[in-house]
């Protein structure tokens, strides 16, 4: 009787510690959880990322527009014959 109790109780620590600290505890299913919720953040931005990206390549594919300017804007470029007349604010 002692030795089936002794067993009995054996078995209930082993699956005890294997609960809360062993592979496939409540504990490493809390940190997957944690780090499943910030993956799919994460995907979110990036997928955001993705769509402004694809936005921009069919504008540049569509013509020269918006090469010119992002060259005007960004470089501070013009066209022959143009003059630019910068302003300083005081």
């Amino acid at each position: 009787m002692r030795i089936v109790l002794a067993l009995l109780l054996v078995l209930l620590a082993s699956l005890q510690y294997r609960l809360w600290v062993g592979e496939g505890s409540l504990a490493e299913l809390h940190t997957l959880e944690t780090r499943h919720e910030v993956a799919l953040r994460h995907n979110v931005l990036l997928s955001q990322r993705n769509a402004v990206l694809e936005a921009e390549v069919r504008q540049l594919k569509a013509g020269l527009g918006p090469v010119e300017e992002r060259a005007r804007s960004e470089l501070g470029m013009i066209r022959d014959g143009e003059t630019l007349y910068l302003l300083i604010p005081r």
